[in-house]
C-alpha cells in the first residue's frame, strides 16, 4: 500500500494490548497495523518509544463565562480554545469536551451558539461540547435538550451545589428523565450545597476565611451523602450517570454499592486528587488559593483510596477538571488580595500535567499498566461521550490521533515551559518521568520536539453518538 505517512519501531499500546508494530496512515486515518510496513510518503521512527492514542481530556473549562452565584463573579477565565487546545497537546491530549454553560434565564440553545463562536478558528485539535443545564425549564426539557441530543450534544452536566448552578432533586429528575427518553448520559457535581453553606457560615462568623478553610468548609462526607443521592436519583430516573472529580474514597464506595445493585455508574477523578493535599491550601500569602478546586484536596489516605480504585477497576476516567485561572485581580484574586475563601474563583489548571503525571505516578511506578493508562485517560472517554471508535484507540479506521512518548523522559514541571495562559501550576516542582514527544492529529504531525506545527482552526468539532454507557440495559431501569 501507498500510505501518507508510516510511524515504524514503535511499541503500541491499546486498552486491549500492548504489541511491536508499525502504522500505516492515509487521509488522516489509520489504514493498516503490521509488522515491517514500507513505502509512506512520511516516515516516523518511533524506536524506542511508545505509539499510544492521544489523550482525551472530557473534563475541562475554556472560555466559560461565569454567572451571579459563582465565586468571585467576574473572574475570567485565562484559556479559551486556542491556548487550551495548544496547553492540551503538548501534554500529549488529541481531543478535548469543555462545557458549554446554559445560565438562568438564558436558552440552551442559545447558549451552544455562543459557545461555537467562542471555539470557532481557535483550537488545534478536535473538540465536542457538554452541555451543563442550570435552568430546565419546560421548553428546555421539553424541545431544547432532545434537539440538541439528536444534534450530537449527548452528554449533560448538572450541578448540586453553586448558587448560580444548584439544582433541586426534583430538577435533576427531571433532567435524567430528558435524558433517559433521549438517550443522553448525565456528569453530575455532587457535593451539598446546603451543608456547604452552613458550614461556610459558621467559619466566616469565627473570621476563619483563609484559602484553607475552604477544605473545612467541603468535608468528605458532604460528597458522600451527595453522591449517595445522586446514584439514588439516577436510579430512580433510570439513567446512567457519570459521577465527576471523586476526591477520596468515601464517595467512591457509594460507587462500589450502586455497581454492587447492577447499577452503571461511573467514577472519574484527578491529578489533584492524587498529588495534593488539604495542605497545599495552607501556603502563605494567599498562596493557597492556587489549590483551590471544589471537591478540595484531602488527605493521604483520601489518596491511597483513590488509588485503590484505579488499580481495582472502580475508577474509570481521570480528566484534568482545568479550570484556568490566573493569580490576579482578574482571576483568583478577583475578590481581593485577602478575600475570603468564598470570594476566591475555584479551580486549577492540569490540561497539560494530567498525562504526564498519570504516566510517571502510575505506569512508571507500577501502580497501573500501560493499556489501564491508555483505558483512563483516552478509551473510555471515547466511549462514555460517543466518541469511540473514531477517536480513543489504535485501530484501522480510527482517526490517528497518536502521542509518540519518551518513556525515559525526565522533566521538572515548570510553569514557564507550559503552554497554557495561568501564571501558575499547582504542581510547580514535580518531577515527572515520560513525556510526549511528537503529536498527530488525524494523521498530521502537530507537535514534534517542542515545535508547534498545527495552527488555530485546524481543530474540528465533533458531533457525539450515543454513550457506550448505555449498551448495559440492566443497570438503566426506570421506576417510571
Amino acid at each position: 500500500m501507498n500510505f501518507d505517512l508510516v510511524i515504524s519501531g514503535g511499541t503500541i499500546a491499546t486498552a486491549a494490548d500492548v504489541v511491536k508494530a508499525d502504522l500505516g496512515i492515509t487521509n488522516g486515518r489509520i489504514v493498516a497495523i503490521a509488522e515491517k510496513l514500507s513505502g509512506g510518503a512520511q516516515r516516523i521512527d518511533a524506536g524506542g518509544r511508545l505509539v499510544l492514542p492521544g489523550g482525551i481530556d472530557a473534563h475541562c473549562h475554556l472560555d466559560q463565562p461565569q454567572a451571579p452565584g459563582l465565586a468571585a463573579n467576574g473572574a475570567v477565565m485565562a484559556d479559551g480554545f486556542r491556548t487550551g487546545s495548544i496547553s492540551a497537546v503538548f501534554g500529549g491530549t488529541t481531543t478535548i469536551v469543555p462545557f458549554c454553560v446554559q445560565h438562568r434565564g438564558q436558552s440552551v440553545t442559545a447558549a451552544v451558539e455562543d459557545y461555537h463562536r467562542r471555539a470557532q478558528g481557535q483550537a488545534v485539535i478536535d473538540y465536542a461540547f457538554h452541555l451543563i443545564v442550570s435552568d430546565p425549564t419546560p421548553a428546555v426539557l421539553g424541545q431544547e435538550l432532545p434537539a440538541l441530543i439528536r444534534r450530537g450534544h449527548t452528554s449533560l452536566k448538572v450541578y448540586m451545589t453553586y448558587d448560580a448552578m444548584v439544582l433541586s432533586d426534583r430538577q435533576i429528575l427531571d433532567v435524567f428523565a430528558t435524558a433517559r427518553q433521549e438517550r443522553a448520559i448525565v456528569m453530575i457535581h455532587a457535593e451539598n450545597h446546603e451543608i456547604i453553606a452552613w458550614l461556610a457560615e459558621k467559619l466566616e462568623a469565627q473570621g476563619r476565611t483563609a484559602p484553607s478553610q475552604h477544605a473545612v468548609s467541603r468535608p468528605l462526607p458532604i460528597e458522600r451523602e451527595a453522591t449517595h443521592r445522586a446514584v439514588t436519583l439516577a436510579e430512580v430516573a433510570g439513567v446512567p450517570l457519570v459521577v465527576v472529580h471523586i476526591s477520596g474514597g468515601e464517595p467512591l464506595d457509594e460507587v462500589r454499592r450502586a455497581r454492587a445493585r447492577g447499577l452503571t455508574v461511573i467514577a472519574e477523578t484527578c491529578p489533584q486528587y492524587l498529588l495534593l493535599t488539604e495542605h497545599d491550601l495552607e501556603a502563605p500569602d494567599m498562596e493557597g488559593a492556587k489549590a483551590m478546586c471544589s471537591p478540595p484536596p484531602r488527605d493521604t489516605a483520601a489518596q491511597a483510596a483513590l488509588w485503590r480504585g484505579i488499580e481495582d477497576g472502580t475508577v474509570d476516567i481521570i480528566n484534568s477538571d482545568h479550570a484556568p485561572y490566573r493569580f490576579d485581580r482578574d482571576g483568583k484574586l478577583r475578590g481581593g488580595m485577602n478575600a475570603p475563601f468564598r470570594k476566591v474563583a475555584n479551580g486549577i489548571p492540569g490540561l497539560e500535567t494530567r498525562l504526564p503525571l498519570l504516566f510517571s505516578e502510575g505506569v512508571i511506578k507500577g501502580r497501573i499498566d500501560l493499556s489501564r493508562f491508555v483505558a483512563l485517560t483516552s478509551t473510555n472517554n471515547a466511549k462514555f461521550y460517543g466518541l469511540h471508535p473514531r477517536k480513543g484507540t489504535i485501530a484501522v479506521g480510527a482517526d490517528a490521533d497518536i502521542a509518540i512518548w519518551d518513556p525515559e523522559k525526565r522533566v521538572t514541571i515548570r510553569n514557564e515551559n507550559l503552554h497554557h495562559n495561568v501564571d501558575y501550576t499547582p504542581f510547580e516542582g514535580m518531577e515527572v518521568q515520560g513525556w510526549p514527544r511528537t503529536m498527530l492529529s488525524r494523521g498530521r504531525v502537530v507537535v514534534d520536539n517542542g515545535e508547534l506545527l498545527a495552527s488555530p482552526g485546524d481543530g474540528q468539532f465533533l458531533t457525539q453518538n450515543t454513550s457506550s454507557a448505555w449498551a448495559n440495559e440492566r443497570g438503566i431501569k426506570s421506576w417510571i
